[in-house]
């Protein structure tokens, strides 16, 4: 009575209202406090799995790079030699001499073997390996594809194991013997041949009996080199050029078609030199093998050059 005379009744009820506010604004306090605490909780966690995730994973890249190191090393050639000559002849002896119990030497050829060799570069060789050379090597026969074409020589112990990369490759089907199959001329100079070299100013051709050249004719054409120029003068001189060029090769084929008259009988011919200008003429003198070799001076030097480069064989110790 004398609190709702005084006002102090609604005084008392407003305060129990702002204390029932004062609980609910608490409550939904403590609640958005334990969410907050959750969300918290929870990128915590997703940090520390994030990071724990990175961690592995450079720990498995770290792993990947090793073994590619291991595996790098472990598909390098052995050895690696360029033979010729006398050198040459004692290591082509020496496989040829090698003996073991029957089926027990591998013979094979591994890329394009049709009796001609195309050389141009180093690891250009798309070609599959034969399966008992795959068999024979495991995982280092990838290194015979690299070497391809080649001639691949493996024993059943892997005691010998080596591509010959020559300047004939053979048609050999995987054989396996007692012995492997070689034979001097896929890898020496034998009989009569041509060879040519062709240049985009320079030709030259010998006729060989085994090592020995007993005939030769050779000529330089003018072709213009470099311009300095731009705009229409370079352009002339481009067209000037390849004019030029167009006639030199033209008279390479005549050149060779004269000797091809010249020489008694169907003599394989080897077409060697600048890479473009031995494509060009190629495609009309149809030659036993072409290669891509460095030859540069006067023609009769140029040649001899060419012959050296030509007969050598390049041998990789799988």
């Amino acid at each position: 009575m004398i609190d709702r005379l005084l006002g102090r009744a609604s005084l008392k009820a407003r305060i129990d209202e702002l204390e029932d506010e004062n609980e609910r604004l608490q409550r939904r306090f403590e609640a958005e406090s334990e969410r907050r605490s959750d969300a918290v909780t929870a990128r915590q966690e997703a940090e520390e799995r994030q990071n724990r995730l990175e961690d592995r994973i450079a720990q498995l890249e770290g792993e990947l790079e090793r073994l590619d190191s291991e595996d790098g090393l472990d598909l390098e050639y052995r050895r690696r030699e360029r033979l010729r000559g006398e050198r040459l002849e004692a290591v082509l002896d020496r496989l040829s001499s090698f003996r073991t119990g029957p089926e027990g030497a591998l013979t094979a050829t591994v890329g394009n073997g049709e009796g001609a060799r195309e050389r141009g570069g180093e690891g250009e060789s798309g070609n599959d390996v034969p399966n008992p050379v795959a068999d024979a090597l495991g995982d280092r026969a990838a290194l015979a594809g690299e070497a391809a074409p080649c001639l691949v020589c493996v024993d059943d112990a892997t005691l010998v194991s080596v591509a010959l990369e020559g300047p004939l490759v053979p048609p050999v089907e995987p054989t396996w013997s007692d012995r492997f199959s070689l034979e001097a001329k896929w890898f020496q100079p034998s009989g009569t041949y041509a060879l040519a070299l062709v240049r985009a100013d320079l030709f030259a051709v010998g006729v060989y009996e085994d090592r020995e050249r007993v005939d030769y004719r050779g000529f330089e054409s003018d072709v213009k080199g470099s311009h300095s120029k731009g705009g229409f003068s370079q352009a002339r001189f481009e067209r000037i050029r390849d004019d030029q060029i167009d006639d030199h090769l033209e008279r390479c084929r005549e050149a060779i078609a004269d000797v091809r008259r010249d020489v008694d009988g169907d003599v394989p011919l080897y077409l060697v030199g600048q890479r473009g200008a031995v494509d060009a003429v190629a495609e009309d003198v149809d030659p036993d093998a072409t290669a891509a070799v460095d030859a540069t001076g006067d023609p009769k030097p140029a040649l001899e050059d060419a012959f050296r480069s030509f007969w050598t064989t390049e041998l990789r110790v799988l």
